[in-house]
């Protein structure tokens, strides 16, 4: 067996690009034994348990950069941290260690490279992560989701960079037309549609702006909408589906119904959802979270819009008549949604997953 190491958590944008390689390697290679290393308060915590691979939860914190005074109990917290991985190490003999970011994935990462174990991040953003810029120089191989993070990073004589993209499941190779996926949700086959979405959780600013354009009547009415508005959102706005027209979900899943009958996404800036988008080629309308670390999603948005394949508002200047004014401006411009759409699918790397496993597997040593 190869054991292979895989470390990056904290949030579930750093932790599924990690199980997507992971997948995709036991795929390429049944030999592989995954092992992962993650944090006691990330959500690896709940999704590890579900997972068939083995995985050890450290106390890591992560580095607070505004309520800095958190950041107390972090030394001692490192320090237990890089014992205990300094253990699995010695334990498990990992061939390689891939990084996905994270406040877990630098220490990690960093005690492997120490050790002579061949090291691979995945970044997801376009703004690289400190962990990334950290250890770029030392790394054996640097996989982007964004292109535009290459500028930002100081590679080593032996750092392979590549533009692997973000490993995301990719659309299936036969899509449903539009009408046959809008049928499918109970919405109308003929009416443009949008899709609103502030991620899982929903984003309590897109969901007043869209309430406004709703109540205002300026929500263009020939369109129709699907909007995800999280599900401690749901039963503030339920009172806005109508049937036919509006519908008000709690959560969309698979997420893919809603991308194969969407014509216009309204999203957050993550680095993963803007994979997914780019896979399925949707026009989206982007509003960046500006609480995002490092302002990773502000950066992910504007590479994007600087591309040609997004519109970017701006959270605190974003009212219903703004959200429903670009709304409308798209859905008036099939041109311009139609550049959108081949600007976000040029961006596209659905064999993104498949990519990173090929590249990381050549590092591991010959029997």
């Amino acid at each position: 067996m190869t054991t292979v190491l895989f470390t990056g958590g904290g949030t579930g944008g750093h932790l599924m690009p990690a199980l997507a390689i992971a997948e995709e390697m036991v795929r390429l290679d049944p030999a592989v034994r995954p092992f992962f290393v993650g944090s006691r308060r990330g959500v690896e915590a709940s999704v590890l348990p579900q997972r068939p691979w083995p995985y050890e939860l450290l106390p890591l914190e992560p580095l607070w950069r505004r309520r800095w005074w958190k950041n107390v109990k972090l030394p001692t917290a490192l320090f237990t941290s890089l014992r205990t991985v300094r253990a699995i190490l010695r334990r498990e003999t990992p061939s390689v260690v891939v990084g996905t970011g994270g406040y877990v994935a630098g220490p990690v990462v960093w005690a492997a490279i120490n050790r002579g174990i061949p090291a691979v991040l995945q970044e997801q953003n376009a703004y690289p992560g400190l962990a990334t810029r950290w250890l770029a120089r030392r790394a054996r191989q640097v996989h982007l989701g964004f292109p535009e993070a290459r500028s930002r990073l100081t590679l080593g004589p032996l750092t392979t960079m590549f533009d692997s993209g973000n490993p995301i499941p990719p659309p299936p190779a036969e899509l449903p037309t539009k009408a046959e996926a809008k049928r499918k949700l109970g919405l109308p086959a003929d009416r443009p549609l949008v899709f609103v979405t502030g991620g899982s959780q929903g984003a309590l600013p897109i969901n007043l702006a869209v309430a406004d354009a709703l109540e205002s009547g300026r929500f263009p009415s020939g369109a129709s909408l699907l909007w995800q508005c999280g599900a401690a959102s749901r039963d503030q706005f339920s009172h806005f589906s109508a049937e036919g027209r509006v519908s008000v979900e709690a959560f969309v899943d698979p997420v893919a119904d809603a991308y194969a009958a969407a014509d216009l996404v309204v999203s957050r800036a993550g680095a993963m959802t803007l994979a997914g988008l780019a896979a399925w080629g949707l026009p989206a309308i982007l509003v960046p979270l500006p609480t995002a670390a490092a302002g990773h999603q502000l950066t992910n948005a504007q590479a994007l819009a600087q591309w040609g394949a997004a519109i970017v508002l701006l959270q605190p200047e974003l009212t219903g008549s703004i959200l429903a004014g670009a709304v409308g401006t798209l859905l008036g411009e099939p041109a311009r949604m139609a550049e959108l759409k081949g600007r976000m699918l040029s961006r596209a790397r659905p064999n993104a997953a498949s990519i990173i496993a090929t590249e990381a597997l050549k590092l591991v040593p010959k029997s």
